[in-house]
């Protein structure tokens, strides 16, 4: 095996089996020694790298990740053992040494109930909602702290303080991993919503330089997604509202970037490529979701998404009542994204000039200006419909300087050279 190849495996094994082992480790391990399981799993992964470019792949990489890991936990704990309790589970599997105490953890049940246990244990009501986040998207899903940075838009530096935050409340607090019940359920379920959500997308909108779609987030998000469905505490209208969203938008996948890795754009997408298994799936859950009387952001963004995938082109869009439900979403989402989102489907119903007139009313747009590229890209794109360049150059431009991702730079500047033989002409 080559070391490309073998650092490619680790790197997907990483993003795959990080955050399984984390949750698994943990529940044995306890809380209070996240930052020590996160130490050995990241050990474990090093070891691979080192390790299986010299010699043959093991059967099972996930199954010699988990006990490289869980081996390398134990050692660190016989060393301290003295100086810290443990509880009769873990004094149990330190005086039993053998391959049996490990098998469990490669059974799917467990692994599954672990990460779920780990999802609600880092959605803790205690923690500060952004702490919530980051955490989470750390330790079950494997980001790293420049990817949580970009989705929750703010610097390393940042989360690098709300994680440590995060896990020395863990630790000081013993939290265990369970799934509550009653009126707790409800006040961390609506924050594992949030994080399986900023998930998605920033898989579907990856702030990678050379990767617009990470299939790999998406695919994770709604594993997660549907490993909540189906335990009883999560099996709610809101869950299947979120899957039914995910599932419309992942359908667009392979119509979304060229074979030359452009983007292409709704109006230009090929709905024939569109996923027909992904869509009636979204349509299966957006019915499950449809029982009681609750109406939440993700049924509302689910309808908007189902609407896409219901027109058979972009003209037949049923643009007014988009707007109805972009109205709609505004009451139950007030934020400058959803404004955004909203005047790009005023500029359908009502031109051009009226959505800008919208997007200069939002809140700290100026400051959203100076810092978010798609603020500029869609005030670039606005302006050049207008037919006035000058603005639509100016606004491209910025948004040029504040994108990493080169498919959207490619993009972009096809604009400005498109605005800019405008204004020759």
């Amino acid at each position: 095996m080559t070391s490309n190849s073998s650092q490619q495996l680790v790197d997907h094994l990483f993003r795959h089996e990080s955050g399984r082992m984390i949750a698994v480790l943990t529940r044995v391990f306890g809380t209070h020694n996240l930052a020590m399981v996160e130490d050995v799993v990241q050990e474990a992964f090093f070891k691979a790298v080192q390790t299986w470019r010299f010699g043959q792949l093991p059967d099972n990489p996930g199954a010699w990740l988990m006990r490289v890991a869980r081996n390398k936990a134990i050692d660190i704990i016989r060393r301290e053992r003295h100086q810290r309790k443990y509880s009769q589970e873990l004094e149990h599997l330190l005086q039993k040494d053998t391959d049996e105490t490990v098998g469990q953890f490669f059974l799917d049940t467990e692994m599954a109930d672990s990460q779920l246990r780990m999802i609600f244990a880092c959605c803790h009501p205690a923690l500060k909602e952004e702490d919530q986040i980051a955490l989470t998207l750390k330790t079950v899903s494997g980001f790293s702290a420049a990817e949580i940075a970009r989705a929750l838009v703010t610097n390393e530096a940042t989360i690098q303080k709300r994680l440590y935050r995060a896990r020395q409340f863990l630790q000081e607090e013993h939290i265990p991993l369970e799934i509550p019940t009653g009126t707790q359920l409800q006040s961390r379920i609506d924050m594992v919503y949030a994080t399986l959500y900023l998930l998605f997308n920033e898989g579907y909108n990856s702030g990678k330089e050379h990767e617009l779609i990470r299939r790999d987030l998406c695919v994770e998000a709604m594993r997660l997604g549907l490993l909540l469905s189906q335990h009883p505490a999560g099996a709610r209208p809101a869950t299947f509202a979120l899957l039914a969203l995910m599932c419309f938008q992942a359908s667009r996948f392979e119509s979304r970037i060229g074979s030359d890795n452009n983007i292409i754009l709704l109006q230009h997408q090929d709905r024939s490529t569109w996923d027909k298994n992904l869509i009636q799936q979204g349509f299966h859950f957006l019915n499950h979701s449809s029982q009681g009387n609750t109406l939440t952001v993700y049924h509302v963004e689910s309808a908007i998404a189902a609407e896409h995938c219901m027109a058979n082109s972009f003209v037949a869009t049923n643009w007014q009542h988009m707007r109805h439900l972009y109205d709609l979403l505004l009451d139950l989402k007030p934020s400058p994204t959803v404004q955004l989102n909203r005047a790009i489907v005023l500029a359908q119903t009502d031109g051009a000039s009226t959505a800008l007139r919208e997007i200069w009313l939002i809140e700290g747009i100026e400051k959203l200006l100076a810092s978010q590229y798609l603020y500029n890209a869609v005030m670039g794109d606005l302006y050049r419909q207008l037919l006035d360049s000058n603005n639509a150059c100016k606004y491209l431009q910025r948004a040029l300087t504040l994108t990493t991702s080169s498919a959207e730079k490619k993009l972009i500047l096809e604009k400005i050279k498109l605005a800019e033989h405008a204004k020759l002409n």
